[in-house]
């Protein structure tokens, strides 16, 4: 099993480190290789995904993704912005499918900015299309205009766009997860407003006829913003377009409690997977030592699952994160009265510890 190591930017050199003792601790056949991605390839190689990291990448059976950007590189033109390299790795590799998780454990019901009651035993999937919509569709670019209210001024476009077959596979990807869990799933669009996702509502609604055991409903946009800070626990897994899982997601995971406590999954036709922590590479605190590794460690436990067919060592990494949050271990973001604060290398090595643990148990028990 080969996984491609691209830390990135910032503090994603800091996290991925911390998840590679995990998966080291393991003692699975991995075969791991690093290579430079975002502003760090930019750096030395003048461009955000040089064609020796996408070469890896291809050959890999799964990538470990820290995080890319830097406010440095912001004056760029878009092309070599560490950032492209995120959406490169999508199309080259055809990462279609967006696994968000949105869980909030026991621990750390009260770092939520909701009410207890409203986010206790919260878990939401939310399943985001990741290869088409407005971030990918053509035409796009900067013109004068020659028509609209200003012609004759300086405009920016961005065309948003769908086909049949991107949402077809995309909605039979939310409806075979939600067998697996509540068997319900709230497919989000803004169908009152744009062709485009009447389309998608359409072509979604036809799909769920194929599993009559899952239960569909359709929610704009607008409102599945406001019931994820009302009502949170009412969704269970959530399935949309690439625009509007940029959003939510971001929403849902400060529901958690914390962003660096969110994992990530993109996944292609073939199970490959690129893994990686919902946050940013957070350029202020890089360095600092005080990032929380959880996120990156948990996206590993999605990679074992869902790429790496290792189910029952998913389960052991994701054990060992809540035994250590039971033990009151939190980095800053997550930290309240009564808890113990640790930096980022002292999370990981308390992951580290509680996965041996679990390790010699079962070598014990056999």
């Amino acid at each position: 099993m080969k996984i491609a190591v691209l830390p990135g930017d910032g503090i994603g050199t800091e996290i991925v480190a911390e998840a590679i003792r995990v998966l080291d601790t393991l003692e699975l056949p991995f075969e791991m290789e690093s290579a430079p991605v975002g502003g760090a390839a930019y750096e030395a190689h003048g461009h955000p995904l040089p064609e020796s990291t996408l070469k890896l990448a291809k050959e890999a059976d799964a990538i470990l993704f820290g995080a890319v950007g830097d406010w440095k590189y912001d004056r760029l033109e878009r092309a070599l912005r560490p950032e492209q390299a995120i959406l490169g790795l999508r199309k080259h590799l055809g990462l279609f499918a967006n696994f968000r998780p949105a869980i909030c454990y026991e621990e750390l019901v009260g770092a939520s900015s909701l009410k207890p009651e409203l986010i206790a035993g919260l878990d939401i999937l939310i399943i985001r299309e990741l290869t088409g919509d407005i971030y990918f569709g053509q035409p796009r670019g900067r013109r004068t205009a020659v028509d609209g209210h200003f012609p004759g001024a300086e405009e920016a476009f961005d065309t948003m766009r769908y086909s049949r077959p991107e949402i077809e596979r995309i909605a039979h990807v939310a409806f075979q997860a939600a067998q697996k869990r509540s068997k319900r799933v709230t497919s989000v669009d803004k169908a009152n407003v744009l062709e485009t996702f009447q389309f998608w509502k359409d072509v979604v609604s036809e799909v769920g006829k194929d599993y009559p055991d899952v239960e569909l409903d359709h929610m704009y946009v607008d409102n599945a913003a406001m019931q994820l800070v009302k009502a949170p626990k009412k969704f269970d897994v959530v399935v949309t377009g690439n625009m509007f899982g940029d959003i939510l997601s971001d929403e849902a995971a400060m529901l958690t409690g914390s962003i660096g406590m969110l994992p990530s999954a993109s996944l292609n036709s073939g199970n490959q997977g690129l893994y990686e922590p919902s946050h940013g590479s957070a350029p202020d605190i890089a360095g600092k030592g005080v990032a929380n590794p959880l996120a990156t460690i948990l996206s590993t436990a999605m990679m074992l699952r869902f790429s790496l067919n290792q189910p029952e060592a998913a389960e052991r990494v994701e054990s060992a994160v809540k035994q250590v949050l039971a033990q009151g271990l939190r980095t800053a973001d997550i930290w309240s009265e009564g808890t113990t604060r640790v930096g980022t290398r002292e999370m990981g090595d308390a992951v580290v510890a509680a996965l041996s643990s679990s390790i010699t148990k079962k070598t014990i028990t056999g």
